[in-house]
């Protein structure tokens, strides 16, 4: 499958996580309806809440994993991107650059199909703490949390996430379950950490509602890059160290099959 083909599954792919995952929580997490049409001056809430939000993450990537994961392996995350090169699962270069460049502007391109559905809303702005679903540590942070506690979260949980996409798309493991593993994972991931960081895990899905909200969440970015990069990193590391064989871990064609 040639580069272009796979970038663009990339792109789709990491658009429709940014969009699927962050459209949960900024359009349905909290919604209320007005019942006065039918004679109750009241609100109730029908939003999805947390849980709904996590879901929405784990089945983005569910999705377009059986979708375009076979064309370009679903990564949609440039963590991923760098985790699977440092298992050796994936060749780096211009690959990996294309491939990173693919996921951020997947990943801007949803969160800006986001902002117009969202500001077609009378009274939208991007003000609150977290607006447009960003990222973000201490008063950006949903639970307060700071700097130390939001990077090892972010590094430990990526570090998790990246050993559990190593073992799925394992030749040793049957083929063809891989994407709900994986996208059960992130369900997980989020369901612990969004109170803590809104839950990153994907420098891409960071950056892209930061690019529109700008400011303070802009600047924060860097952490939600550095403390997933590293923990992927580590992963692919330990991965391929401890349970790599030695057959399967010097294939330097090798892209990892996720179905």
């Amino acid at each position: 499958m040639s580069l272009l083909k796979r970038c663009a599954a990339e792109f789709l792919g990491t658009l429709w996580l940014v969009f699927g995952g962050c459209g949960s929580a900024v359009l349905a997490a909290a919604y209320t309806a007005d019942t006065a049409k039918i004679g109750e001056n009241t609100t109730f809430p029908l939003g999805i809440g947390l849980v709904g939000v996590s879901l929405a993450f784990g089945l983005t990537v569910l999705t377009m994993a059986y979708a375009v994961g076979g064309i370009s392996g679903g990564h949609f995350n440039p963590a991923v991107s760098f985790g699977l090169f440092a298992a050796k699962r994936f060749r780096g270069g211009q690959n990996l650059l294309a491939y990173i460049v693919a996921q951020v502007l997947g990943g801007i391109v949803g969160a800006g199909v986001l902002y117009l559905i969202a500001s077609g809303k009378p009274g939208f702005a991007l003000t609150g703490s977290n607006p447009l679903a960003t990222n973000g540590f201490d008063a950006h942070s949903p639970g307060g949390y700071g700097l130390v506690a939001c990077f090892l979260a972010e590094a430990f949980l990526t570090f998790f996430f990246l050993l559990i996409i190593l073992g799925v798309t394992d030749r040793r493991v049957a083929s063809g379950f891989a994407p709900v593993a994986i996208g059960f994972a992130l369900t997980l991931i989020h369901l612990i950490s969004i109170p803590v960081t809104n839950t990153s895990v994907n420098p891409a899905r960071s950056l892209a509602p930061a690019v529109f909200v700008g400011g303070e969440l802009l600047a924060q970015v860097w952490l939600f890059w550095v403390a997933p990069i590293l923990g992927a990193v580590l992963a692919g590391w330990v991965y391929s160290s401890l349970f790599e064989d030695a057959h399967t871990s010097d294939e330097p064609e090798r892209i990892e099959e996720m179905v």
